[in-house]
């Protein structure tokens, strides 16, 4: 028995293959044990914004641990404060008050505690497309199938249907036509719930493991002055897209609208040390000025996480991350991936934005059947598997999620190592192909 026979993975069986063991990584790519190198395209679990090893993320976090290693969260920081204000200059609007977490999850926890406390109500709404973390409050939010194994979540929620113009829910035929269904729909439900009982509206920005799903015109600033209408707190997920992935510190920044509560986590410090949080609308951070807050975690706002999130907000500025971000996804991504699309028929539609992107995989072009069936498993969900293989023997570490190739690489990777990785996709979507069944 091995050493690694002693770890139990998380959403994996635990008999199935043994995982890669990794041994070395820099930049863009990583080393197994036998010294097989691949190109990241996933970012791991889309965290490592800055890719592996930055020297200048491994110095800080060492000079943090020579200074001061680690501290109770009840106390005040260096380091602690000056992350929370470089991220409060960065927000948008009023968002100027940092609740630091040790994760996305546990952010997505508070934010949903604060909506509660802050309205007296308790039921939250969120999108089936979704995934806003493992445990508890934060599972019972997700849409997606890996919320199913952890049910009954008893989280007081109403899911409903987010905007995905190449499946239209509504039939819709162009992005303006599905935005105004949307908002019908969100509005229609939120009256069916009784506006008075809904806390908040919790939506990932651009959707993330679920499709890489851009919300079109007018979705968001539409979902803005429902919340509005109603009294309900609108809490933007960006725990996925937050810090760089679409080329703005804050996705919502794209689309020009202020939520209420915003979580992150992953690209605040590239996962480096484990770190997250909840930005705060002042109006309900005020609400907390004579009365305690009911939570906290022993790890919240660590010193050697906020010493590798503060040096990832000057490496940003020091080397033009944003604008490098959008430039490679106008330049590289965008034009390489519809290059792709024209030439494989296997490619539904190409979608994202920044370094986000996503190949919708199909078996039948003209009627957009997925590549491999919803939640699928075991044979069904064989043609993936074999797409996955096929990356991954040619040196592409892919993000893989249902009938989906979803890009993210590290926000540092060059142009011509996205080259690289996306001559290797040419050859993955030769496999794709052999599935599809035109009629």
């Amino acid at each position: 028995m091995s050493a690694e026979d002693h770890v139990f993975y998380p959403w994996s069986a635990q008999g199935g293959p043994a995982p890669v063991t990794v041994t070395e990584a820099a930049g863009s790519w990583f080393t197994d044990e036998y010294g097989r190198r691949y190109l990241d395209f996933s970012s791991q679990l889309v965290n490592l914004n800055l890719g592996h090893q930055h020297p200048d993320l491994v110095a800080a976090i060492r000079a943090q641990a020579g200074e001061l290693a680690t501290i109770s969260p009840t106390v005040g920081n260096r380091v602690r404060a000056e992350l929370a204000r470089l991220i409060v200059e960065r927000a948008p609007g009023q968002l100027n008050r940092v609740l630091f977490t040790t994760g996305g999850a546990e952010a997505v926890e508070h934010a949903v505690r604060l909506a509660r406390s802050y309205t007296g109500r308790t039921k939250m709404l969120s999108a089936y497309h979704s995934y806003h973390g493992g445990t508890g409050v934060a599972i019972g939010l997700t849409g997606e199938p890996r919320r199913w194994g952890a049910e009954p979540t008893g989280v007081d929620v109403t899911r409903i249907l987010g905007p995905h113009l190449y499946r239209s829910p509504w039939g819709s035929d162009t992005p303006e036509q599905e935005s105004a269904a949307a908002l019908r729909h969100l509005r229609q439900v939120v009256e069916l719930e009784g506006p008075d009982h809904i806390a908040g509206l919790i939506l990932e920005t651009v959707v993330g493991t679920n499709g890489v799903l851009v919300p079109p015109p007018g979705y968001l600033a539409g979902v803005r002055a429902l919340c509005d209408d109603y009294g309900i707190v609108y809490v933007a997920d960006e725990v996925m897209v937050g810090f760089g992935r679409v080329g703005r510190w804050f996705a919502v920044q794209e689309y020009d609208v202020e939520p209420d509560l915003i979580t992150f986590a992953k690209g605040v410090n590239s996962g480096y040390v484990p770190l997250g949080g909840v930005l705060i609308a002042e109006r309900i951070a005020r609400r907390y000025d004579d009365r305690v807050y009911p939570g906290g975690l022993t790890y919240a706002g660590h010193p050697l996480a906020c010493a590798a999130g503060v040096a990832s907000i000057e490496i940003f500025e020091r080397d033009g991350i944003l604008a490098r971000v959008r430039d490679l996804g106008t330049d590289v991504l965008g034009p390489g991936l519809r290059d792709l699309a024209a030439r494989h028929p296997s490619v539904g539609e190409v979608r994202g934005l920044g370094c986000f992107w996503a190949l919708d995989l199909v078996r039948d072009p003209a009627r957009r059947t997925p590549l491999i069936p919803f939640a699928a498993a075991g044979p069904d969900a064989a043609p993936m598997a074999a797409v996955t293989a096929a990356a991954r023997e040619r040196g592409l570490w892919p993000f893989v999620a249902g009938n989906r190739l979803q890009i993210a690489p590290p926000l540092t990777i060059s142009a011509d190592e996205l080259r690289t990785g996306l001559a290797i996709l040419d050859e993955v979507l030769a496999v794709a192909d052999d599935y599809v069944t035109e009629h």
